[in-house]
């Protein structure tokens, strides 16, 4: 059969925030399901790291699950705090930016 997700365990009560671990210097990423349809990746940035400004061929949900990360969606700057979230719209440029050491999960919807 065809694992439809992966880098997970099933069936088990998880906190996903635990999932993906901070290292210096780094944005660590773990993607979780990946097909034509959807993208599921978790990210660990550490203080002052960044993804360059691009844009992606779906929407992109954030979900900021610890720390705050700073997003720059079609120039507009925006602040996210734990448990917050934001739809970066496809085919507009964005960035993300560690503005202290934070974790999202990211779900692309294509």
């Amino acid at each position: 059969m065809d694992e439809r997700m992966k880098n997970i365990a099933k069936n088990q009560v998880l906190r996903l925030e635990d999932l993906a671990a901070y290292q210096e210097g780094q944005v660590v990423s773990r993607t979780l399901a990946q097909n034509p349809h959807v993208s599921l990746t978790l990210f660990a940035f550490e203080k002052g790291e960044e993804i360059s400004a691009h844009t992606s061929g779906g929407d992109a949900l954030v979900t900021v699950l610890e720390g705050t990360g700073r997003f720059t969606v079609g120039g507009e700057v925006h602040v996210l705090r734990q448990g917050e979230s934001l739809v970066m719209p496809a085919g507009v440029p964005h960035a993300v930016y560690g503005a202290e050491r934070f974790k999202m999960l990211l779900t692309v919807v294509f």
